[in-house]
């Protein structure tokens, strides 16, 4: 590692849809070659010059949003949001802050970074300023998910919504970061949560995290965002989560918010050149849309108290783990797991 860099030993590797998007060539700012991966349970192995946060033993999570801590940043000095730019004009072309890779081929040829993580490797270095370090009780493997999906569901409804006790909720897509938007607006004390989803066969997994009402949108005559806002309630929902990447959900679930001050969050990430759309009218009587990155959460200061909270057994995790792998091999396995529809991550242990 150079200056300002950790070299960690990737302990476990989570597979997010976004590794796969990106794997399948359907994100068009994808570099290829690339080591991809971005929700790691790690230890640091070792430390480049200057740093100072974290040392070689430490547990950390490689964390895709860093957050700097500079006085100067007006990102991380603000309240209001947790997106550092510091690093991100390097990061978003595979490369380390100072604009080079450390990993090459066998050729010498560079391979570059992945959302600053690239944890689908036994061994990677990312910026100090990614590293969360987190407590050594938390089993890595579990820790892993903390690095992106499930942080991302909770904070949208903790942290960008901050939605109250007796709140009604619409959740859209119930995949891992889905789910997690149910667990965290049960424990909010939501008093109605309704999952929508195409797939009939997800609803029994989510009543157990907390929806009370599903719905499949093909089973109905009616737009969904009229089945919500009509039938199912007569003004429709305090707060609604896109969780699809779809712009056309998205769309369904503003509509379906309530008149006067509902607010729907936009947390899936749409295809590029994708566009909303609605009409203004429908922001004129009140609704708002919102947008969460990471759930809003400020990597290196709030990702450690989420894992805390889970060894508190506050936030539990362990049932989105439905698939498990031992050994880097089977990288490709999981990939296969998380593309048969049952499946909300799958966890390699290295």
């Amino acid at each position: 590692p150079k200056a300002g860099e950790v070299r960690v030993k990737v302990i476990a590797n989570a597979l997010c849809h976004t590794d796969i998007y990106t794997l399948d060539g359907q994100d068009p700012e994808g570099l290829f070659p690339c080591i991809l991966g971005h929700e790691g349970g790690c230890i640091v192995e070792s430390v480049g010059p200057g740093v100072t946060s974290v040392k070689p033993g430490d547990h950390v999570i490689p964390c895709y949003t860093p957050q700097c801590c500079e006085t100067s940043c007006v990102f991380c000095s603000s309240p209001k949001t947790n997106l550092c730019p510091a690093i991100r004009s390097t990061q978003g072309k595979g490369v380390m802050p100072d604009g080079t890779v450390r990993f090459r081929d066998s050729e010498g040829k560079p391979i570059y970074h992945f959302m600053g993580c690239s944890t689908m490797s036994e061994y990677t270095v990312i910026a100090e300023i990614s590293c969360a370090k987190i407590s050594k009780e938390m089993a890595l493997d579990k820790a892993a998910l903390f690095g992106c999906g499930v942080t991302t569901g909770l904070g949208a409804v903790w942290n960008t919504c901050k939605v109250e006790t007796g709140s009604t909720v619409a959740v859209f897509g119930l995949g891992t970061v889905g789910l997690a938007v149910v667990q965290a607006a049960k424990i909010a004390g939501a008093s109605r949560i309704i999952g929508i989803d195409t797939n009939s066969s997800k609803s029994e997994k989510a009543k157990r995290f907390g929806i009370t009402d599903f719905v499949n949108p093909k089973k109905l005559d009616i737009p969904i965002q009229k089945h919500i806002a009509g039938v199912m309630t007569k003004w429709g929902v305090d707060y609604s989560f896109d969780c699809t990447g779809n712009v056309n959900v998205m769309r369904a679930a503003l509509e379906c918010a309530h008149r006067g001050w509902g607010v729907s969050c936009v947390i899936g990430v749409a295809a590029s050149g994708h566009e909303i759309s609605t009409r203004p009218f429908q922001l004129v009587t009140g609704r708002v849309w919102k947008g969460t990155a990471f759930g809003g959460f400020k990597s290196r200061q709030d990702v450690p108290k989420l894992v805390q909270r889970s060894l508190d057994g506050e936030i539990p995790i362990d049932q989105y783990i439905t698939h498990l792998f031992d050994g880097i091999k089977f990288t490709n396995d999981a990939i296969v797991a998380l593309h048969s529809g049952n499946c909300l991550r799958a966890v390699v242990r290295y």
